[in-house]
């Protein structure tokens, strides 16, 4: 992307002005390395969420923005109902909720180090992964119903972790906005046998070390130093989710005739709020995020039973876990004043800040926990959210390392048994479902991490907070 097309507001923030049809301007957060590796795609659909209706202050792309459909993945956008704010398929993605769930073990790496070859083994029989994969538990509609009302807590009822774990999981592992009435039955079908698996594509679990501390006393607050060991899960609503987001392309496309909305591009379809279609989708958007939370819980539930078989004084604490592909009701401040708005992250990660009431109350005066997914070949991170993110992007930060090369470019330039024996080289183990997902996996196919991170942290939507490096890493 080209910086002459953008406005240098501050220091890592870019804006594009207000022209056309566009009710706000475009907001970019990137340095002038990740804003040149930004495809000019990004602009144009940063610029076409600028013009739907109701949209608040700006639309934004986080440091790891790269075309997606719609929304550019890294995108966040604020509706207002109350001036006929819209809610958008390409706002919130198809992987509904997906998100990244960390345990701490509290052991050092010294001590997992003799076992972890036993215990990848151990947790990959344990995991499903894999595109279509499936698990032990089996619903009936019934009983999926149950799962999509009342999320990680249906997990914990039915003995999957406990009590104490939700509230260490934003919205407390429940959305209440949820209709199981609003979701297709094939969406329900598709789902049934998936309650406790990983799925595919860049989905995964991975043990990583904490390499570095930059912020001791956020690191304390979190039960982190260096050294430890953490598991981190990627994964989210599984087949429901990407179906929800199939079925209501065609509702909200019909919506959007009908309420008379400009549409500039296909996946940007969406319908007011306030209407019928509107709050049909997002009350099945609920439904989808209680089906990734619930499936984070049974995930974290059978990692906690494989890693104290094999590591009986591991603690297996749940640190968070925080959802990067939401819409959600979130109140505000706009023009001094409170509102409530509809929050769309397609690819960002909440990060509220010190002192919100959501926050579990160890975490209070240091703000929220987020971890950023890296490549499975160098390093992810934990952030904390500040006031500053608040102000400029809604407590909103980026999700990973963005990827710089598409699925079908990797998978031209690498092999997969490449890949495994490279990281295998380096002392990372992986374990993959298939060779086809390891290439497309590659870690030269995403964006620099560190960078990006950097570029959060230097804006200030997020603080670091540690560094991990990986040592055995689950794919599908």
């Amino acid at each position: 992307m080209e910086s002459a097309k953008l406005n240098k507001v501050a220091k890592c923030i870019w804006q594009i002005p207000k022209s056309g049809q566009m009710k706000v301007p475009g907001y970019i957060f990137a340095d002038k390395v990740l804003l040149s590796e930004m495809d000019d795609k990004v602009f144009t659909q940063l610029t076409n969420v600028a013009c739907l209706p109701g949209i608040v202050k700006a639309a934004m792309a986080m440091p790891d923005a790269h075309w997606g459909y719609g929304f550019p993945i890294g995108g966040v956008a604020a509706f207002d109902p109350d001036e006929g704010g819209v809610i958008s398929v390409g706002g919130v993605g198809y992987d509904i909720s997906c998100g990244v769930r960390c345990h701490s073990l509290d052991m050092k790496k010294e001590e997992v180090m003799p076992v972890l070859p036993e215990l990848m083994d151990e947790l990959f029989r344990s995991i499903p992964a894999g595109v279509g994969s499936t698990g032990k538990i089996r619903l009936t509609a019934s009983k999926l119903d149950d799962v999509l009302r009342h999320g990680a807590q249906w997990a914990v009822d039915h003995g999957y972790g406990n009590e104490h774990e939700l509230e260490y999981i934003e919205e407390h592992g429940r959305i209440k906005d949820a209709d199981p009435g609003k979701v297709s039955s094939m969406a329900k079908e598709r789902q049934k046998k998936q309650i406790g698996t990983l799925g595919s594509g860049n989905h995964y679990l991975e043990i990583q070390y904490v390499d570095e501390v930059f912020d001791r006393e956020t690191a304390t607050a979190f039960g982190l130093n260096e050294g430890c060991v953490v598991i981190s899960i990627h994964c989210g609503s599984r087949a429901l989710g990407h179906q929800i987001g199939t079925d209501y392309l065609q509702v909200l496309g019909a919506a959007a005739k009908k309420y008379q909305i400009p549409i500039r591009e296909r996946e940007l379809v969406c319908a007011p709020i306030k209407s019928k279609e509107g709050m049909d989708y997002f009350k099945a958007v609920g439904c989808g995020i209680n089906c990734a939370l619930a499936n984070r819980q049974v995930l974290g539930h059978l990692t906690r039973q494989v890693v104290r078989k094999i590591l009986p004084k591991a603690s297996c604490r749940l640190i968070y876990d925080v959802s990067h592909n939401t819409c959600k009701v979130e109140k505000h401040k706009v023009n001094d004043k409170m509102h409530k708005l509809y929050v769309h992250r397609k690819g960002a990660t909440r990060a509220f800040g010190p002192g919100h009431k959501e926050l579990p109350r160890q975490y209070r005066e240091v703000g929220q926990p987020l971890f950023i997914g890296g490549t499975m070949g160098t390093c992810s991170f934990i952030l904390a959210g500040t006031d500053r993110g608040e102000e400029l992007a809604w407590s909103s930060a980026c999700h990973g390392a963005g990827r710089s090369m598409s699925r079908r470019a990797a998978l031209k330039r690498w092999k997969g048994k490449a890949v495994i024996n490279s990281l295998k080289a380096k002392g990372i183990i992986l374990k993959a479902a298939s060779l086809r997902g390891a290439a497309e996996e590659a870690p030269e196919a995403y964006k620099d991490v560190e960078r990006v991170v950097e570029t959060t942290n230097e804006s200030g939507l997020a603080k670091k907070v540690a560094r991990l490096k990986p040592l055995g890493v689950i794919k599908g």
